[in-house]
């Protein structure tokens, strides 16, 4: 999506956006901490989704002299403040909305505002929810959708769809505290609802800082792309032995490739320049998010050729 029109995020901000104005108008009118902890969510989500709109774009800058491999680590290091933001504000202020409310428990008005922004909330989250799955659905192929979320390289999706989770989650235990708490005429349901609200938006921001960590340090691509890579390299006819291949994420659609290669002992110079351009196309080929290849010749170092003459790099 990051290579795309994120349509995902733009939705789930403004989604967001919106619930959190009727949230906190509901609030206002009835006092319910459930539905106060919720506006600070959707608050923290529509910055988040912003933050990853800004990430988007400051990974699109041209590489230069001084990042000579672009910027796409940028989305990574805005993910990553995002779960931050999700942690800190979100889960620790419902935390504290809720203990706030136990000790000092309000008397509840009328419900009926809490359930009309608690419904509407739902179906608006519920179709920015559908959205960010669709972009997972285009890269599940045949895993799992779990399996699928966690070895997205897209913080645009699993950031969005990892919230909007969050978030409706969160309008359920709200609806439920609202309710049982005008149901037993007890604040306790409504001030412990804003708690457990706290706790999925922690567990998810640990998830979505999880992930987020692995890709700003350095994450392999796919393990079948790895060996479909060296299986590659190894059919060349002038390859003797292929070493395992090194990869790294520089954004959510390029990934680094280094290669070091066996090339058979009597092979000349220039047949091992043509091999290098036949095992760089066939990756390329079959592995279009592969943008970078350096290739080392390992024969040509045995053979005196130079530092030079053994390594090929293609951007």
């Amino acid at each position: 999506m990051a290579g795309e029109k994120p349509i995902a995020v733009y939705g789930a901000a403004a989604a967001n956006g919106i619930i959190a104005v009727t949230k906190f108008v509901a609030a206002g009118f009835t006092g319910s901490s459930a539905m106060a902890a919720e506006g600070i969510h959707s608050v923290v989500d529509t910055g988040n989704q912003l933050l990853i709109l800004f990430g988007i774009k400051r990974s699109k800058t041209p590489a230069d002299e001084r990042h000579p491999f672009g910027y796409g680590k940028e989305l990574y290091f805005w993910s990553l403040i995002v779960a931050m933001l999700l942690f800190g504000i979100g889960g620790g202020m419902s935390f504290y909305e809720g203990i706030r409310h136990l000790r000092d428990p309000s008397v509840l008005g009328d419900p009926t505002w809490n359930y009309w922004v608690l419904g509407i909330g739902l179906v608006v989250e519920s179709i920015a929810w559908w959205l960010a799955l669709k972009e997972l659905l285009k890269a599940q192929g045949e895993r799992s959708l779990w399996q699928a979320l966690r070895e997205s390289k897209d913080p645009a999706v699993f950031i969005v769809l990892g919230e909007d989770t969050a978030a409706m989650l969160g309008l359920i235990v709200a609806f439920f505290g609202v309710y049982l708490g005008h149901r037993f005429d007890n604040p306790v349901f409504d001030g412990g609802a804003s708690i457990v609200i706290g706790v999925i938006l922690t567990a998810v921001a640990v998830f979505l800082a999880y992930e987020s960590k692995g890709l700003l340090i350095g994450e392999s691509a796919d393990m079948d792309v790895v060996r479909g890579v060296r299986e590659i390299g190894r059919q060349d006819e002038a390859v003797e032995e292929v070493a395992p291949p090194m990869t790294m994420y520089l954004a959510p659609k390029e990934v680094l490739l280094t290669l070091e290669v066996d090339f058979k002992n009597e092979l000349s110079a220039e047949e091992v320049e043509r091999s290098i351009d036949r095992i760089e196309r066939n990756i390329r080929e079959k592995y279009p998010q592969i943008k970078r290849i350096f290739i080392e010749a390992e024969s040509l170092k045995r053979g005196g050729g130079g530092a030079n003459a053994a390594v090929s790099a293609d951007v």
